[in-house]
């Protein structure tokens, strides 16, 4: 049945991918109206985001290897019901903490998809040229919902309450299950593969404690000894997790992968493109409606050239790719994206169009980067290990947007709390300094001459915060051009 109705099922693995990767980004925009119906703290906020995609990456090894082992429709169709009861739990948390493991508990329907996405693709495509195409749909489906997230939660948000970013989940979900019993072809698993449910602890319990540490130096007040003893158990997990890996018959994540140039590129290029476009996001989306006072759908609006080029570029690139080979696409992307984000830095202060031609640029470049990720990570591997090499793809971006909330979020928080110099007296105690959203709750509930100065003085603050954020994203990505540039080698890119 499947070569007739491929495309078909690319839609439906596409469409799952999209609510996936969505759920990474979409909470930006409406993080400043979570924290205020939740009253929320600085850690709240930073859980609130990070969870879904820590479990998710602690858990998609594990998931890929199931994938695997029980049958790549089998795992997919058994996490869409999970997901949609996961969205509207947390659509209607009453409390942070219950935000958190709603957050926690979609993460795991997620993880249950998304090797099976990539693993479908690559089954049902056997023509080289036709697959080339499909993944590039799949990255742009996914380079496109990471960059739409924002604009998404923007357009919900001014005509319902932030629980709607969530409640959209259920009746997609809803309607994609019974087409996917019915279109998605049956391959029966590896029942010989193992799921290693310590490792996947292990993984998971690591990631935690290196993100939580990264956080923690971020502080103005930060805890030395929490942050080390947080980074001493995070490395020791991750240290576990490797030697484990290494030891075992059937790992999780089969090392020797890696001696691969083109598939450890494409890991790489997944990684670092997820830090530079979540974090750039991140601070984009504050920026937009703390500083310049935006609403949440002119700031969507605003926005809305980044998802589009993204969208726009990442099919091409997928067309491009048997043409030109992956080494020139990569390189390309790379330069594309950066030439977008040093424009972003050049014209923050100019007007409106400026801006979003720039973002327009840097989501081009972006898309099609997600493409050749894609492209190099799937084709470099053998197919018998379609569900590990889909899991470890799903892992580097999933860590790339762990890492970019992280890293260049704490360059964020780091910088605003330095910079922001307020004169004694003006405000009691220190909560000004962790965030300008708590500096703008204090603003409210004083006199307006002080609070006047409250604002400008922190605006101001993140303005300095949001330049170092864009600065640092452009130095990952030349600096990771520059070592690809020797490290993918036209012998291993040549696209055959």
């Amino acid at each position: 049945m499947y070569p007739n109705n491929r495309w078909l099922v690319l839609a439906i693995v596409t469409s799952t991918l999209f609510l996936i990767v969505i759920d990474m980004t979409v909470l930006y925009t409406a993080l400043p109206h979570i924290m205020q119906d939740l009253d929320g703290t600085a850690a709240d906020k930073l859980w609130i985001i990070n969870a879904y995609p820590l479990v998710v990456a602690g858990l998609l090894p594990g998931a890929g290897i199931l994938s695997d082992r029980l049958g790549h429709k089998r795992l997919f169709i058994s996490g869409l019901p999970m997901f949609a009861l996961a969205s509207w739990c947390a659509a209607y948390s009453p409390t942070a903490g219950l935000l958190i493991a709603s957050r926690v508990f979609l993460a795991v329907g997620a993880a249950m998809m998304m090797p099976a996405t990539l693993a479908i693709v690559r089954h049902i495509f056997s023509d080289e040229r036709e697959r080339a195409l499909a993944i590039g749909i799949w990255a742009a489906v996914a380079s496109g919902a990471a960059a739409l997230g924002p604009v998404l939660g923007g357009v919900l948000l001014e005509y319902f309450w932030w629980g709607s970013v969530f409640l959209i989940n259920v009746p997609v979900a809803m309607v994609v299950l019974p087409f996917a019993c019915w279109l998605i072809p049956h391959h029966d698993g590896n029942r010989q593969r193992t799921f290693d449910l310590v490792g996947s602890l292990q993984i998971m319990f690591g990631l935690v404690g290196v993100v939580f540490a990264l956080k923690e130096l971020s502080h103005i007040n930060a805890s030395l000894f929490s942050a080390a003893a947080a980074a001493i158990i995070g490395a020791l997990f991750l240290t576990l997790f490797v030697r484990r890996q290494q030891r075992a018959v059937q790992p999780m994540i089969d090392f020797s992968l890696f001696r691969n140039g083109g598939f450890s590129g494409g890991v790489v290029i997944a990684i670092v493109s997820g830090v530079a476009l979540t974090g750039v996001e991140l601070v984009l989306t504050q920026r937009l409606q703390l500083v310049l006072n935006m609403s949440p759908l002119m700031s969507a609006l605003i926005m809305l050239p980044l998802p589009v080029a993204a969208v726009l570029a990442a099919p091409l690139a997928g067309v491009l790719l048997p043409r030109y080979g992956e080494r020139s696409v990569i390189m390309s992307s790379f330069a594309i994206s950066l030439l977008g984000i040093i424009s972003m830095l050049v014209l923050f202060n100019r007007g409106v169009a400026w801006q979003m031609l720039a973002m327009f640029v840097t989501g081009g470049g972006f898309g099609a980067m997600f493409t050749a990720a894609s492209t190099a990570i799937m084709l470099n591997t053998p197919e018998e290990k379609a569900g590990m090499v889909a899991a470890i793809e799903d892992v580097s971006w999933e860590l790339g947007g762990v890492l970019g909330v992280t890293l260049l979020g704490g360059i964020m928080t780091a910088v605003y709390s330095y910079g922001l110099t307020l004169p004694d007296g003006l405000v009691n105690g220190e909560a000004a300094y962790d965030s300008i959203d708590e500096a703008l709750r204090i603003a409210a509930g004083m006199g307006s001459e002080r609070a006047h100065w409250l604002i400008v003085l922190a605006q101001a603050a993140f303005d300095r915060a949001y330049l170092a954020v864009l600065g640092s994203a452009a130095v990952l990505l030349f600096i990771t051009f520059l070592v690809l540039r020797r490290v993918l080698r036209p012998a291993h890119c040549s696209g055959q």
